[in-house]
């Protein structure tokens, strides 16, 4: 399996005794999403790949914010990029540098497909909440991606962990975007970290599903990822008790451009589909694994995982995102 991201993002409330009933009743509201970085943050991974230069993209595409990922664990609760690189002085930190000097920023991906992942290592939820927080004061952070995937999410009690991790984060950072991805199937993801978090009374900037790795070649992978990111609203709104319109603003999606790993072919093509989609329903997010991806093949493809496609134009599948107004 390639290396990959799958991203998670949740806005957070203080909880109480009656957090869950407050909740509820709130919902029927309709509340707006809290007010959020860029929608369009695509991954940008340092640990793979030839990375491409920030500065290079940010000018070519207009895209200014990235989903740097991964901060992993270092074996016990310690956050390193990818469990190794220290979190500041070195290359991605200098990433970080390089993309606010470009006017942008940076949403850190904490987790992702492969290592050790917090969520597991760490003891508890406050201890949890310690290691998320080292990484956002070590940057100044305005928003977080927690990318629960695997093991990780298929345990209850690891997906409540990283929920009461997150409500005392956001508690104890005034206007931090909490972004959360997942898994999803054809028919859109499971509820059960969706409807944990209602339940604990954790509200989502933005649940990002993975629409992708459906299983085999040959599929409308633009009318997948509609009737996936459809099957997504209807848990969030089932959950949460919005109406239609409120849950796609607190939905999102994070595709995969070129060929994924069970060999679909996600084209330029199926961007557009995907970006009007966004556009009509408001979504909370857009990205995709990867920018490293995103360029000609030097070589035979898909046997060269560090591009997407042999006649395609460098940064086409950002430059399509970059046009979503949100």
């Amino acid at each position: 399996m390639r290396k990959r991201t799958r991203l998670i993002s949740l806005g957070i409330v203080m909880v109480t005794a009656t957090a869950g009933a407050t909740l509820a009743a709130t919902a029927q509201a309709d509340p707006a999403p809290t007010a959020a970085p860029p929608a369009v943050a695509p991954y940008l991974y340092n640990g793979w790949g030839d990375p491409p230069d920030p500065s290079e993209v940010q000018e070519a595409t207009g895209v200014g914010w990235f989903t740097l990922a991964f901060v992993l664990s270092d074996g016990d609760c310690d956050p390193k990029w990818d469990g190794s690189r220290p979190l500041t002085g070195g290359a991605d930190q200098k990433t970080v540098d390089a993309v606010r000097a470009g006017g942008g920023d940076v949403v850190p991906s904490f987790g992702g497909a492969n290592g050790h992942k917090l969520e597991e290592s760490c003891a508890d939820s406050g201890a949890l909440a310690g290691a998320y927080q080292k990484v956002i004061d070590a940057y100044g952070l305005k928003a977080i991606d927690i990318d629960i995937e695997g093991d990780a999410y298929n345990d209850p009690a690891v997906q409540q962990k990283t929920i009461d991790a997150l409500k005392k984060v956001k508690a104890d950072n005034e206007g931090l975007t909490t972004y959360v991805t997942f898994p999803s199937d054809q028919s859109g993801p499971d509820d059960s970290m969706i409807k944990r978090a209602a339940d604990s009374g954790l509200e989502v900037d933005g649940w990002t599903i993975m629409p992708f790795d459906f299983g085999g070649a040959g599929q409308n992978m633009g009318e997948l990822t509609k009737q996936a990111t459809d099957g997504l609203k209807d848990t969030v709104k089932a959950a949460y008790g919005y109406s239609d319109d409120a849950a796609y603003r607190h939905s999102g999606l994070s595709s995969m451009n070129g060929i994924t790993d069970v060999q679909e072919t996600v084209t330029p093509a199926d961007f557009e589909t995907i970006l009007g989609y966004a556009q009509e329903h408001h979504l909370a997010r857009l990205a995709f694994w990867s920018v490293n991806r995103d360029r000609p093949c030097p070589g035979a493809y898909p046997n060269d995982d560090t591009c997407s496609g042999a006649d395609q134009e460098p940064w086409q599948f950002t430059k399509i995102f970059a046009r979503y107004t949100g």
